[in-house]
Order: C-alpha cells, then sequence, then structure tokens
C-alpha cells in the first residue's frame, strides 16, 4: 500500500542551523533561573509576576498608550531607575512604600481600579524586594536546573527522589500521603497515563501476582514498549503541530498526511532524541543524503490550513501560511504566543516584530503554492510506500533509469522495422486491439448517406434516421463525421441503466470555440426533474450528470480543463456503478482530467421512460455546430489504459485507411511511439 504526504519542498539552506539556533540555543543564553526556593523565598515567574501582571501591568506595564506616571513594572531596569524597587530595601521602594499605604491618594492599586491586594500578596512583594528583587525571562527561555531534593521528615516513605518533591509540601502543611494504592488501581492509573487505553485482564494478572521488588518498573518497562505508548505521545504533539486529515478551509478537501502522524508516533516509540526530532521536522530534507523518513518528518510544516478559494490574494495567502509556520514553531519550541509581533513589537513576549519577520524569512521560500487545487495531493508530495515494500520500491527506482535507456535504444534502432511494418498495415491491425467486451452502443457516424446512418445496439445492426438539421463533415477517424444541431437520432428502448449500472461514454468530438453546453447523448426527461443519465459537455468541459431528481437527488462530474475549440478531441466518462461522484472518471485524448464535483447526493432511481437521444435530451439542452464521430457506450467502466486505446487507435486506423504514400511524415510519427 501507497500513502503520500505533503511535505515542506525546498526549504532554506541555512535553515537547520539558523533556526535550531533560534528555537534551542537561546535558552544556553539565557540567565540562571531563579525559581521558588523549597524555603518558600518567592520566585518572580512563579510567585511575583502574576501578581503584578494582575493588578498592575494595566497602567504600568507594556502598553505604551494605557501607561501612568511614565512607570514601567514589568522592567527590572525601569522599576529600579524610578526607584519604584530599591533592591534589599523594601522600606526604600516607593512600590511597596505606596501597596501598603493606607492613603487612597497615595494607595496602590488605586481604590477605583477595583483591585486590592491580599494581605499575604503584599508581604510577598515585601520579601522579594528585601531578597533582591530579581527578575527573570519568560520561563521558556530559562534552562532547566536540576534542583536538590528537599529534606523531609518521613524517609521512610521516599522511594524515588522525586518522592521528596511530593512529601516536602505536605509535611509543611501538615498533611500525611494517602495510602498506596492497590495493585488493580496502580495497573490501571499506569496504563492509562501511559498509554491511554486501559490494561488488558493478562497484564493486570501478571502485575498482581508478580512477587518481585521491581514488579511496578517492569509494569512500566513493558508499557512504554507498547505501540499505544507512541500513540497516546505522539497525539499531544500532532494537536500542537496543527495535524488534520483535511485541508481546513473552504471544501476542506481531503490531505492525504497521515505518513506524518505515523512518523510521529514512531519517533515517540524508538525514543527519538529530542534535537533530532526536531531537526528532522524543520529541516530533514536539508540534512546530507536525507532518508524517504526524514522527508515526511517535515509534513509538520505542511499541516497548516489551505485554501482554493478564487476571491483569495495569492500573495496574501503565501504570507499567511509563512506567518502560520512561524507562529506555530514559536510556540512549540520556544514556548511563546509569537503572533502578537505580527503587528507590533511583542507586549509580553521578549520579541520584536522586526525578530518576527527574520524568523518567518526561513518560512517565506517554500514550492508549496498558494492554492491547494481542492485536491488531496496537493503538491510539492512525496509517495511513501508501506516499509514491507520499501526494498521493492528502491530497487524498481534504481532499476527505472535503466529501463528508460533500453526503450530510448529501442525508439532510435526500430524504425527500420516500424517503416516496413507500416507498409503493409490495415486498419484490422490496429481495430484488435480495442476493447469489445460490454460494448452496448456503436455509432460510426461516418459512413451515413443523406438523412439516415448504421448503429450497431445490444448486438444489433440498425439503420437509424438523422433529424432533418444533422448534416456531415470532415472525419477524424473516418472521412466524415456527422454535424449535429441539437437531436440528431433517437433511440426510444436503449440506454435504459438504473444508477447502479457502471458504463462508459465514449467519442471523437469537435466543439466551437465558445461557451455553449449540451448533451452528446441522453435518455433523459428534463421535463420531469431532469431525471435519467446523459454524457454532457458545458463550456467546452465534458462530463456526465446521473439525476433522479435534480439537484438534491443526483450525481453530476465534469473536466476541469476545457478541450480545445475547433479541434478534434477524443473524450470518455467512465462510471463504476457506486452512486458516487468519485466513481466518475473523465479523459480527453486518452489522459485521466482532474474533475470537478458539482452534485453529489444521488441516492433513488434514475430510469426514466423517454428515448435515448444523440445531440440532446429528450425536448431541450440541444448540442449545437459540433462535430461527432465514432460514438461508443459500454456497459462497465473501462480501464484508464482501454480509454487509452481508444483514443489513438481510432485515430491511428484513420491514418492506415489512406495508401502508404499519402500518409504525412507528421502522420508517421505520431503512429510510432504507440507502436
Amino acid at each position: 500500500m501507497l500513502g503520500n504526504v505533503q511535505t515542506i519542498g525546498a526549504t532554506s539552506r541555512r535553515l537547520a542551523v539558523c533556526v535550531l539556533s533560534a528555537m534551542m540555543g537561546v535558552a544556553a543564553y539565557a540567565p540562571v533561573a531563579h525559581a521558588a526556593e523549597p524555603d518558600g523565598k518567592p520566585g518572580y515567574n512563579q510567585s511575583i509576576r502574576p501578581i503584578l501582571a494582575e493588578n498592575c501591568f494595566a497602567c504600568h506595564g507594556p502598553d505604551s498608550a494605557a501607561r501612568q506616571a511614565d512607570l514601567r513594572l514589568d522592567q527590572r531596569d525601569a522599576a529600579v531607575e524610578a526607584s519604584a524597587i530599591v533592591p534589599g530595601d523594601p522600606d526604600s521602594s516607593e512600590m511597596i512604600r505606596r501597596i501598603f499605604s493606607t492613603d487612597e491618594l497615595e494607595q496602590m492599586p488605586p481604590p477605583d481600579s477595583h483591585k486590592k491586594l491580599t494581605a499575604r500578596q503584599k508581604e510577598t512583594l515585601r520579601r522579594w524586594v528585601a531578597e533582591g528583587g530579581e527578575y527573570e525571562l519568560h520561563w521558556s527561555l530559562i534552562p532547566p536546573m536540576r534542583p536538590e531534593p528537599p529534606a523531609v521528615k518521613n524517609e521512610v516513605w521516599v522511594r524515588t527522589p522525586i518522592d521528596r518533591f511530593i512529601l516536602a509540601p505536605l509535611e509543611r502543611t501538615g498533611l500525611a500521603p494517602a495510602p498506596e494504592a492497590d495493585r488493580y488501581t496502580l495497573a490501571r492509573r499506569l496504563s492509562l497515563d501511559l498509554t491511554g487505553l486501559p490494561p488488558s485482564p493478562e497484564l493486570v494478572d501478571e502485575f498482581v501476582n508478580d512477587a518481585s521488588p521491581d514488579a511496578y518498573e517492569k509494569l512500566v518497562d513493558r508499557l512504554l514498549k507498547s505501540e499505544h505508548w507512541g500513540e497516546h505521545r505522539g497525539r499531544y504533539w500532532l494537536d500542537a503541530a496543527r495535524y488534520a486529515d483535511t485541508h481546513g478551509i473552504h471544501f476542506d478537501n481531503y490531505r492525504e498526511i497521515w505518513a506524518y502522524r505515523d512518523w510521529v508516533i514512531k519517533a515517540f516509540n524508538r525514543n527519538l532524541p529530542f534535537d533530532q526530532f526536531t531537526i528532522e521536522q524543520l529541516a530533514g530534507d536539508l540534512l546530507p543524503e536525507p532518508t524517504l523518513d526524514q522527508v515526511v518528518a517535515t509534513g509538520f510544516n505542511r499541516c497548516n490550513i489551505t485554501t482554493n478559494e478564487g476571491g483569495i490574494i495569492d500573495e496574501e495567502y503565501l504570507v499567511l501560511y509563512a506567518r502560520d509556520r512561524t507562529e506555530t514553531v514559536s510556540q512549540v519550541w520556544m514556548g511563546l504566543t509569537a503572533g502578537c509581533a505580527v503587528c507590533h513589537d511583542h507586549k509580553f513576549d521578549p520579541l520584536s516584530q522586526k525578530e518576527f519577520y527574520e524568523l518567518a524569512a526561513f518560512f517565506n521560500n517554500t514550492t508549496q503554492g498558494a492554492r491547494d487545487g481542492n485536491i488531496k495531493d496537493t503538491p510539492p508530495i512525496v509517495a511513501v510506500p508501506q516499509p514491507e515494500d520499501r526494498e521493492r520500491w528502491n530497487e524498481l527506482e534504481a532499476a527505472i533509469p535503466n529501463v528508460k535507456q533500453r526503450i530510448e535504444a529501442r525508439k532510435q534502432e526500430a524504425r527500420p522495422e516500424f517503416d516496413t511494418w507500416l507498409a503493409a498495415a490495415t486498419p484490422d491491425v490496429l481495430n484488435a486491439n480495442l476493447p469489445t467486451e460490454a460494448m452496448y452502443l456503436h455509432a460510426e457516424l461516418a459512413e451515413g448517406e443523406g438523412q439516415s446512418t448504421r448503429l450497431h445496439v445490444g448486438g444489433e445492426e440498425r439503420t437509424v434516421a438523422l433529424s432533418a438539421s444533422a448534416a456531415w463533415q470532415p472525419g477524424v477517424s473516418a472521412a466524415q463525421a456527422l454535424q449535429v444541431q441539437g437531436q440528431a437520432a433517437e433511440l426510444p428502448d436503449a440506454g435504459d441503466f438504473e444508477k447502479e449500472q457502471p458504463f462508459t461514454c465514449t467519442a471523437w468530438i469537435k466543439l466551437p470555440a465558445n461557451d455553449s453546453s449540451g448533451a452528446i447523448c441522453a435518455r433523459m426527461d428534463n421535463a420531469n426533474g431532469y431525471r435519467g443519465w446523459d454524457f454532457w459537455m458545458q463550456r467546452r468541459q465534458i462530463g456526465t450528470h446521473i439525476i433522479n431528481t435534480w439537484p438534491g437527488d443526483a450525481l453530476k462530474v465534469v473536466g476541469k480543463a476545457q478541450v480545445p475549440g475547433n479541434e478534434w478531441t477524443h473524450v470518455a466518462v467512465t462510471y463504476d456503478g457506486s452512486g458516487k461522484a468519485a466513481g466518475v472518471k473523465v479523459y480527453y485524448n486518452g489522459k485521466a482530467q482532474e474533475t470537478l464535483v458539482e452534485a453529489d447526493a444521488l441516492k433513488s432511481t434514475v430510469r426514466t421512460g423517454v428515448p435515448f437521444k444523440i445531440g440532446q435530451r429528450n425536448t431541450s439542452e440541444p448540442l449545437n455546430a459540433a462535430g461527432l464521430q465514432d460514438l461508443r457506450i459500454y456497459t462497465r467502466a473501462l480501464s484508464p489504459a482501454e480509454v487509452e486505446s481508444l483514443a489513438r487507435v481510432t485515430r491511428f486506423a484513420a491514418i492506415l485507411e489512406k495508401p502508404a504514400d499519402q500518409r504525412t511524415d507528421a502522420e508517421k510519427n505520431d503512429v510510432y511511439p504507440w507502436w
């Protein structure tokens, strides 16, 4: 089985080094942390900043428009310069004096702010200034430090260093630990915590009956080896990476990027080091000789929402995509809400607007387009074979260039042999390659005289009258072709298909260079909710309707591209009988086309009593001024190879109809690659 993952494409050559320095290296240069000490000393980030942010920063913080008395308390230098804080001397600190003041004219926060500090908060601020009034960087920029485990009274309860951190605050508040849970409860809690799933009865029984002193540790190891460990931990990461199976905007079409999801799960399960986990997701494609998995990892950068809405400005959305990646990387790896710096210097996090766009530059030179095309495989993508298929996949990739060289050599060497074949070849030689199984109707529309033509329907040959408006013109697969001006022919008993009936319609058609519409052939009651089916053309786009009642109980699919105007084109529509738009394929000159789905809600019967007609629906939507030849209907969905064969062979057969000395070099060169 093969999957596709949308990748970032070519990212900046400097990204692997520079972004990682920005993301990870910044912590190495941050001041030493001053977290709250076990003895209760107030740390800035943990104890002081929440008080100031809640009660003081609105008037004495980063917002210059709201700032009072030209005083900033969010910056230490500014606070010290204004003597609001005198490190080590709370009695000389204006901030401390005012928060303890009872004078309403001096008191901070002022009474009319409706904010009030508790006695404990005031004392915490006083102690903090007395101990030096140190500030700290944003928590995510402070390198973690291994603290000294606190002393405890009940040493018997402690089994690991972590236990000390749990027991110490309990003892300070006069609380005792709860009794140890029974093994059934422990197994359930541990399994839910490590895998997100309840334990199996067998796993619980094994743990309950394990008398060894390290039974719990063995259970931990066993759960960590489960594939569900990576699934459980990975889903938190995928949330942060904004992973989804759809594009997110506009039609919200399917996005096939599950290979990246699987990479994340496997990375957790194999305990991939975090630095490598980071490098491969941000710049795996820039590593020397990257593996397929390392390229898949860059799917992280393609998890942003995308659109194909007609009214967007492409350049605007390319900027939005770069902004999304910058904000996500900042949040995930730096712990910063960088989005504020899109419009101005960040008021709280240490990030300027200029720095935001310097970082965004790394994500602004990808090969992803602004529009996702409303398709699942928006380029650039990489095909991802299943692990068991990769060895053979790599063998084929290595062998294909050699085979292509041999094919090219054959093309160069075989021309004399082809010329000999061509001199004696007849159309019958080619027609043997045409699909005949389940061919329900064949109208050559080339051999008629006057106002009649011969058709083969259901294995019978019929002579069918043509309407007075039908005429003849030079053809493509034969000397002449039908000139259609609305209804050309009628067969009352043909084409009575149900929605479960697969079918294929093919024809050579020459359309005027305008945006008209009409039915190439149809069995459709346009006066009764358009019930029935058709082989359809609109704006030189080929497709089909399969309808019970339009538009609520109907299916409609057309090719996205237009066929050329005033040029013979082989067109085909195949339908697999599924009742779904996904079961319809459209081909021009034997090549599958991207399609537009305009209705996909077919539920009921499509059979109708009106006749089958060539050139229009029952009484409406005529096809005008169009050349039509070699109309075929099959009661099965032809394969892509069969459709291509029809397109090529019917055209080449017309070339072989000519005497050998009348075939042009261009015609011979057309046949040669196929031969």
